[in-house]
């Protein structure tokens, strides 16, 4: 049973994506030159293409906790907050913003992390699976997916539930219908749609703080 395709208007990932693609176009041609090359002409390169490969400053609140540390510019927000915050419960899935694996809430907004440059997001916060429970508490959508069982392989799980939560707050869980459209960024190979619908449900006719 799977959800709906995405509606034919432009959504937030379809932007995303676009904003990726345009800013990441530099660093890729760069990527692209050998080494020696870049070495050879480096004496009359414009230092803007060096400072590209330097790590640069970066200040920014994940889960509650203040980080500032250094990061490479063409880093993504998923691999920054996987191999240097070693928060591993985002998911890499497609690497192209198609699957929703990846998906955090910045600002709360949901976001595609791998979409995303860490550098994009200097003093903002960033909230990731492991920041929704508190303490040994589990968020309300969390409770919900396991009575539920709203996965089954669970490696798009967190992903699933970050999207889930942003649909409530956004007003987005009015009904099946909405909630499938709304959730439609995020895919389950597993085939656990109706169970995650069912949890998004309880979620939105209990009243619960989300």
């Amino acid at each position: 049973m799977a959800m709906n395709p995405e509606p034919d208007t432009p959504t937030g990932h379809d932007e995303a994506r676009r904003t990726f693609l345009k800013q990441s176009s530099l660093l890729t041609a760069l990527a692209l030159v050998p080494a020696p090359v870049v070495t050879a002409a480096a004496e009359g390169f414009d230092e803007r293409v060096a400072a590209a490969f330097e790590k640069i400053p970066l200040s920014l609140k994940v889960n509650g906790v203040k980080h500032k540390l250094s990061v490479e510019p063409r880093a993504t927000l998923l691999d920054f907050l996987r191999e240097q915050l070693h928060l591993t419960g985002t998911k890499k899935g497609c690497d192209y913003g198609q699957c929703g694996a990846c998906t955090v809430h910045v600002d709360g907004q949901r976001v595609n992390s791998c979409l995303s440059f860490a550098v994009m997001h200097d003093g903002q916060e960033i909230t990731t699976i492991e920041g929704l429970a508190d303490g040994d508490k589990l968020h309300p959508m969390q409770e919900a997916f396991v009575k539920h069982d709203g996965f089954q392989c669970g490696y798009c799980t967190p992903g699933q539930i970050m999207s889930a939560v942003a649909c409530v707050r956004e007003g987005h869980a009015g009904s099946e219908t909405e909630i499938r459209e709304y959730m439609s960024g995020n895919i389950c190979r597993c085939g656990a749609y109706a169970n995650i619908v069912a949890a998004i449900q309880e979620v939105k006719g209990g009243g619960q703080k989300v």
